[in-house]
């Protein structure tokens, strides 16, 4: 077959098992699994034979029209690059490594049918919108990942935690995809076509007739998507969801979209110097902003979800400085390790009964009932804190030595500022990655106290995915920036020494100061007793975090509220913790500004609704009814009466008409 073919194939085929899974889920439950696994399988084999064919060479480009519009066509378009080969295998790889683990973590969830259906239809989706070379068909993919991750983030609705993250997820990213929207309809009325060939054309060309609104209203899509601020608020909260779900959404799908998006149109950025300085403010406010929160975090989920907002920054902030190289790098990387570290929390809250580290700090012996998952997830964290070899170490490194360049004014058409700007962002952000990783690998897995419970070893599907994800955790780096550079248009990834240095340098000294400080406050602080920390019995994973979900407080115990005095991140941030941990206030800040003005208004609307129209309403229905029970009083049926009537009404005409002639 053509690689054409191949190419549409790829997102063909797990759409094609959501369908069949939905249908035979109740008929046949016995062909769901493999419905789940094996189309997803198959998109990644035919996924890496078409990233062999690209080579990394010129783009696969081949349009065909959907149908006439009579102006702008609408085109069932593919254009792959490098770029797009790579992410397309990535996406593939992480979706078929959540759908074999979902097989043992939701082994026994009565709705495994749909989610598994729900998933491969949201991997369908971020694989259309890899390969889309037309604007609208990339909506279409971009919109559905929305819609499956209202229902992914929500599978546990018996919950009100699951119901607030699905519908907070769902209402803030689309208040991004409305600009994104006309952003998009602006930008083909510029260039005459929704081609994105095209559009990069007109863009080379000078055709873009308003660049700096363009991006700016495409840039609110792409926060809402990639959850940076300011619109990053919902992703922490859609940890409500199944952590295999956390670990699609945060690794190489929905999240990825975004920065995947200005990758591919990174040109039409370019052309607004404002709109760079803009995408490199909001790259370091999210770098800095996450890094503060997830030090101060207790639950293990919310830690990995504030990492992967901040790890995202990174991606944004090689993009401002023109790197797209970097960032897709970075992107590749963090989407295996990143996978690893969620379904390494998974196991993890599956073997302690609870998400928070203040708990799993007062279990003994914790590492010893989830070695898998302490190995591997010591991979993952060493790759998130860019420790050498792993393979964060190599792209986070691209991406600040891409800022250094941009900062000395190596990189043309970018701003210093933006430079500046991304790099002491960045290298602020690698201290605090650093901080908290080590501070998430000690409290995880150096507690001291009652021995953890025994929930018996977990199912190998789970485990095998762990060792799987954790190979690349560990050489990808070192591959790519040898042998892939002509998938990142030949650029050349290797680290600079300066960035080198300094990014490596500050990651060590946030290690070693969490280190330090937690062992300070081990050495003095009481160490509490297990207490009321629930033991889940024995049973299947998704139900023991959907019961930590539906019931905070008595899974994780009267240690869930109390301060930890074991937790270094308390001694590091001070007084700034408490701001930290509700990522500083934005929430409410949100709620002031608009939530509880829409409110208000709402109340203003009903009040009149009911006060005043329906008043009117029932005041001209009054009316009509009282004239109507005058009149029908007088009609007694009596010709007496209505003969009596008539000659008065004739006197009393008549002496009208008399006075009224007197009168004249």
């Amino acid at each position: 077959m053509t690689t054409t073919t191949l190419a549409v194939l790829v997102p063909l085929l797990p759409f094609l098992g959501a369908a069949a899974g939905l249908l035979l889920g109740r008929i046949a439950p016995g062909f769901v699994r493999p419905l789940a696994v094996l189309p997803s399988l198959a998109a990644l084999a035919l996924a890496a034979i078409v990233a062999v064919r690209q080579g990394g060479k010129a783009a696969i480009d081949s349009a065909t029209e959907l149908t006439p519009t009579g102006s702008v066509p609408v085109e069932l378009a593919l254009h792959i690059d490098g770029f797009a080969a790579l992410v397309a295998v990535l996406v593939a790889f992480v979706a078929t490594c959540v759908q074999i683990y979902s097989t043992g973590y939701l082994r026994d969830d009565p709705r495994y049918p749909s989610y598994a259906a729900l998933v491969s239809l949201f991997t369908s989706a971020m694989l259309l919108v890899v390969y889309s070379g037309d604007l609208i068909v990339l909506l279409v993919g971009w919109e559905v990942m929305g819609i499956c991750s209202y229902f992914l983030v929500g599978h546990y609705w018996e919950t009100p935690e699951a119901r607030a993250a699905s519908i907070k997820a769902f209402l803030v990213t689309k208040l991004g995809d409305v600009p994104f929207l006309i952003g998009l309809f602006a930008l083909a009325t510029d260039a005459g076509s929704f081609r994105i060939a095209e559009v990069l054309s007109t863009v080379v060309s000078g055709g873009l007739h308003h660049p700096t609104l363009i991006a700016l209203l495409l840039l609110a899509g792409v926060a809402g998507k990639s959850a940076q601020f300011p619109l990053h608020t919902w992703l922490p909260d859609a940890m409500a969801g199944p952590t295999p779900v956390s670990a699609l959404i945060h690794a190489a799908t929905m999240v990825a979209a975004g920065v995947y998006f200005v990758a591919r149109l990174l040109p039409v950025f370019e052309a607004s110097s404002a709109a760079m300085v803009v995408l490199a403010v909001m790259a370091a406010v999210t770098m800095a902003g996450s890094g503060l929160a997830a030090l101060a975090q207790d639950d293990i989920k919310r830690v990995l979800a504030y990492s992967t907002i901040g790890q995202l920054g990174y991606m944004t902030g090689a993009l401002a400085v023109g790197d797209r190289g970097a960032a897709v790098f970075h992107l590749l990387s963090h989407g295996a390790f990143k996978a690893l570290l969620f379904l390494a929390a998974g196991v993890i809250i599956h073997a302690s009964g609870t998400n928070s580290l203040a708990a799993m700090s007062r279990m003994g012996n914790l590492r010893a009932r989830v070695p898998d998952a302490f190995w591997t997830m010591t991979v993952a964290l060493l790759a998130l804190a860019a420790i050498p070899p792993f393979s964060g170490f190599f792209s986070k490194e691209s991406v600040l030595g891409a800022a250094e360049h941009a900062a000395t004014g190596d990189t043309a058409h970018i701003p210093g500022a933006a430079g500046w700007i991304v790099l002491v962002a960045g290298l602020l952000a690698a201290l605090l990655t650093a901080a908290y990783a080590t501070r998430l690998w000690l409290l995880a897995f150096h507690g001291k106290g009652v021995e953890a419970p025994d929930h018996g070893r977990q199912p190998m599907a789970m485990n095998a995915v762990l060792w799987v994800l954790a190979v690349p955790s560990l050489a990808l780096g070192g591959l790519a920036y040898r042998v892939l550079p002509g998938w990142f248009d030949g650029h050349d990834l290797t680290p600079t020494l300066t960035t080198s240095v300094l990014g490596t340098g500050v990651a060590l000294v946030g290690g070693i100061v969490t280190y330090g400080a937690w062992r300070h406050t081990t050495a003095f602080a009481a160490r509490a007793p297990l207490g009321a920390v629930a033991a889940h019995p024995e049973g299947d994973a998704g139900l023991v975090e959907a019961e930590a979900i539906a019931s905070h407080t008595p899974a994780y115990g009267d240690v869930a509220s109390a301060p930890d005095p074991a937790d270094p991140g308390r001694l590091l941030l001070g007084p700034l913790h408490r701001h930290a941990a509700s990522g500083f206030h934005l929430d409410a800040v949100y709620g002031a500004l608009f939530v509880r003005p829409v409110l208000a208004a709402a109340s203003l609307v009903r009040f009149l609704d009911r006060e005043v129209v329906d008043t009117y309403v029932r005041g001209a229905g009054t009316l009509p009814r009282l004239l109507g029970a005058a009149v029908r009083r007088a009609q007694t049926g009596n010709l007496q009466t209505y003969v009596s009537a008539l000659l008065a009404g004739t006197v009393v005409l008549t002496v009208a008409v008399l006075l009224v002639a007197t009168g004249a």
